[in-house]
């Protein structure tokens, strides 16, 4: 497919769904060859499938980013598939939630493996294909990697306040490389990320939260990474916060 990106190869990680998914299908879209790397292989045939039969390219990774090996093969794969890779988008990520007090170390654990622990992996064995044309990292965080959502919301926050730390200390490495890198702030969105949520309750109040406040839709963030990787060379958007436009709060 022809347009802003027609040549361009790609690699986003949570491409099975969410903001993942609708990043994949725009960066196809805008004419990139796309590696889709989550751990649903089905859900990633049947996204390679829609994008094959729109006119584009995409490979069907299936991996577990949280894996430090499995996460380098994926990249490398995709390199091996594509013969480079110009964009790296780290879209996967989870919440869950608790008190300190009583916190489950486990569950903190992993939502640091995916949100954090993954894209540096990821960005890793990435770095030396993206030198070699001068390429594109984009992370996904949050509004809540400025701001705590809440009391028990501990784990997401503290991952996102991470991953925008460290998106930060790569721009500063790798800028006079020629790779760019940004960090998404999304607000509310509606994605499945509140399912992962155990506790039934809060699991459902989450839900209810983000549809009575009028979340973005996952292709409204999509559009933003598009808009961030499709700039000319000379222009850096090193973060980007969108939010509800309902979303009156300031921080």
């Amino acid at each position: 497919m022809d347009g802003i990106l027609s040549g361009k190869k790609a690699l986003v990680t949570g491409a099975s769904s969410g903001i993942g998914r609708s990043t994949a299908l725009a960066l196809a879209a805008a004419g990139a060859q796309v590696a889709l790397v989550a751990r649903r292989a089905a859900r990633l045939d049947e996204l390679a499938a829609k994008i094959k039969a729109d006119g584009g390219q995409a490979l069907a990774r299936a991996a577990d980013v949280t894996d430090e090996g499995d996460a380098t093969r994926a990249v490398e794969d995709a390199v091996g598939h594509f013969g480079g890779l110009d964009i790296l988008v780290n879209a996967a990520g989870m919440t869950q939630v608790g008190k300190v007090e009583n916190a489950n170390l486990a569950d903190w654990r992993y939502v640091f493996e995916l949100n954090f622990w993954a894209g540096l992996y990821t960005a890793r064995a990435a770095i030396p294909a993206l030198k070699a044309g001068g390429g594109d990292i984009v992370n996904v965080s949050s509004t809540a990697g400025r701001r705590p959502v809440g009391a028990t919301f501990g784990p997401y926050a503290a991952s996102k306040f991470a991953l925008t730390a460290f998106t930060e200390s790569l721009r500063a490495e790798v800028t006079l490389a020629g790779i760019r890198v940004c960090i998404i702030e999304p607000g509310a969105t509606a994605t499945e990320i509140h399912s992962h949520i155990k506790d039934e309750k809060v699991r459902e109040s989450t839900r209810q939260h983000i549809e009575k406040d009028g979340a973005m839709q996952p292709e409204d963030v999509a559009a933003a990474i598009v808009f961030v990787v499709g700039l000319p060379r000379r222009v850096n958007v090193s973060q980007l916060m969108i939010r509800p436009s309902v979303d009156a709060r300031v921080i």
